[in-house]
């Protein structure tokens, strides 16, 4: 597979001069008057991120992650012309989210210290030892004070911070907080108001759902922040919606459309603009304060990590497609010009991929096809449905190693549906699996392969389903409700809903899914358990998991495994060591891909076999 330049964090200067962007830990600036780059570095070589910019993009922040398991980091500053860096602070604990005070005095960070592993529940969770839950890590918004270095956390002890804004004046932040478990917690998070020199904090808003992208209107008078029912911090969708900065009514802005906000900057005191997903594209659309919608630009490729200057009217973001690897685009929305050419000789090694659509009754669903590699419509292939995590989230059309285009490339129709649940065609639409998981969502998934199946050369005797946490359960209990698919690869499923919830590091995501806990209403839980129903499984099934995840945790694979070798299932489980929910180390990632793959290519071959005799 072509090795594709993955590019981070980039940042446009507020005045729209300069953007810096991270690739492996290497932090660049390239100039958009005459698009010359220099690099920065520090001593020792450390790895940097989180690049910001100050008000009068003259300096830039970074962060300098010291080596070692345990997190620490450094603070830099830089002048934007590529002078000699200056380092502000020792974090010792884990760090992200700088921004520089509207005065450029300050600049203000998310800081859990002491903190013994990298935060976020995708991480390698720290094993139970001793007395359990005695011991809580608080993330504070933290300042620096550029005159003194002096290092200051302001919120309380006692809270957990997830996000925050700066008010235009400096003197407050607007977050999204909550008491407890950081990584639980989130799913139950309000919106606050924080005097950005006590600390003292004064709720805003208890929303229904989950909150995300709160940000503070250029007058300071309104907060604007996304809403809706998001299953992971940090994959973001739902409606957008605005309240007064002292509390107030709470007005939604785009009730009713048929996309998925997913981020959002204020371009004038009463008009946000916002990414969205709307029908598994990337799209860009904008908003007034008084609820008028417009669209702006959408297209079949993914783009994110969207930057903006100080009023909002030039962007700069990461553009990819399945033809066309990562790059820095910037200029206004919609009418970007390439920045960066790091990827310029990479070419894709798989087939075409077409924007599918099919119906389920009523209901017009939408998913991402990729053809085999060299397809010949003369030929019969097999397909790979790959059923994409959350429920909260969507396949999107970029560039793809790891799934789609290794499958394309090995002669398979690769699917990644958007059933019911997912982000992309509003909120009704991504509320519609609540208490009815394996239910629609997989009726769905099982109407598009059919849709398949009749346009496509597709060999219904070598069809495979596989996905990866909500995608890992829907294989599990598809297994269970058809014997249709003859190989299955299950990554960080979940198995059986009861003992889900008593071992799971987050479980308060579970309450707007399921409306109650599984000890209030089992009943709603077991309708939609796979291990209900195992004793129904005849796929052969690979079962792929980190030993230290604290989403899925490993104990739902053994289960699986355990069950499925009890009845004599072809099976077989892999358990990677030191890895969380998602696999940060690249051989585990890689090993990961390719038994996937080989778990296919073996059991394609036996139903091939079959089908001849």
């Amino acid at each position: 597979m072509p090795h594709a330049k993955m590019i981070q964090a980039p940042a446009i200067a507020p005045d729209g001069s300069s953007i810096a962007y991270v690739i492996s830990g290497q932090l660049t600036v390239i100039s958009l008057r005459d698009n010359t780059a220099h690099s920065i570095s520090v001593e020792g070589k450390l790895e940097l991120r989180s690049p910001a910019w100050s008000p009068d993009s003259k300096q830039l922040a970074f962060l300098a992650d010291l080596p070692g398991e345990t997190p620490s980091a450094q603070l830099w500053t830089v002048p934007a012309d590529g002078g000699t860096p200056d380092k502000r602070a020792d974090l010792k604990g884990n760090a992200d989210g700088l921004s520089f005070s509207p005065d450029g005095s300050r600049i203000a960070l998310l800081f859990i210290e002491g903190m013994p592993r990298k935060s976020g529940p995708l991480q390698p969770m720290t094993p139970f030892a001793g007395p359990v839950g005695e011991k809580t890590y608080e993330q504070r918004v933290t300042t620096i004070d550029l005159g003194t270095n002096v290092v200051t956390q302001v919120t309380p002890t006692d809270i957990y911070v997830y996000e925050y804004d700066w008010a235009p004046d400096g003197q407050a932040w607007v977050a999204t907080a909550s008491h407890g478990n950081g990584d639980a917690n989130w799913y139950i998070a309000r919106l606050y108001r924080i005097d950005a020199r006590s600390g003292e904090m004064h709720e805003i808003y208890a929303p229904k759902l989950q909150i995300a992208e709160p940000r503070v209107s250029p007058d300071g008078k309104n907060v604007a922040f996304i809403e809706g029912l998001m299953s992971d911090e940090g994959s973001t969708g739902g409606d957008l919606f605005v309240v007064p900065i002292g509390g107030g009514k709470v007005r939604n802005l785009t009730a009713n459309i048929n996309a998925s906000p997913s981020s959002l900057t204020w371009t004038a005191p009463d008009h946000i603009t916002f990414g969205e997903n709307i029908d598994g594209k990337s799209g860009f659309g904008s908003v007034t304060t008084a609820g008028v919608v417009q669209q702006l630009w959408s297209e079949e490729e993914s783009v994110s990590r969207a930057s903006s200057t100080r009023d909002g009217t030039v962007t700069a973001v990461v553009r990819q497609a399945p033809s066309a690897p990562p790059e820095i685009w910037a200029g206004p929305v919609g009418r970007w010009k390439q920045v960066t050419s790091v990827n310029q000789d990479i070419k894709p090694a798989w087939g075409a991929v077409r924007n599918f659509h099919w119906t389920n009754g009523k209901l017009k669903l939408q998913g991402w096809l990729m053809v085999p590699k060299d397809y010949d419509a003369s030929k019969r292939y097999p397909l790979v449905v790959n059923v994409h995590g959350g429920p909260s989230a969507a396949c999107g059309a970029g560039w793809d190693t790891q799934t789609m285009g290794p499958q394309s490339a090995m002669g398979y129709f690769s699917l990644c549906p958007n059933p019911r649940g997912s982000y992309g065609q509003g909120e009704v639409f991504t509320q519609a699996n609540v208490k009815d998981f394996g239910g629609g969502d997989f009726r769905d998934i099982m109407a598009g392969v059919d849709a398949i199946v009749k346009q496509y050369p597709v060999d219904p005797r070598r069809l495979g389903i596989r996905g990866h946490s909500y995608g890992g359960y829907m294989t599990m209990w598809a297994e269970t409700q058809t014997h249709r698919f003859a190989a299955a690869v299950a990554g960080a499923g979940l198995s059986d809903m009861l003992s889900y919830y008593g071992v799971n590091e987050i479980d308060e995501w579970m309450i707007p899914f399921f409306g109650a806990s599984v000890y209030d209403d089992p009943a709603v839980y077991a309708k939609s358990d796979p291990m209900h129903f195992v004793k129904n499984v005849r796929t052969p099934t690979l079962i792929l998991v980190g030993d230290r995840d604290g989403e899925v945790p490993m104990e739902q694979s053994v289960e699986w495994w355990h069950a499925l070798t009890t009845l004599k299932v072809p099976t077989q489980l892999v358990v990677y060591p030191h890895e969380g929910h998602v696999f940060y180390k690249p051989a585990d990632a890689r090993d990961y891909a390719v038994r996937g793959l080989e778990w296919f290519d073996e059991w394609f071959a036996k139903s091939g076999e079959q089908t001849r005799r």
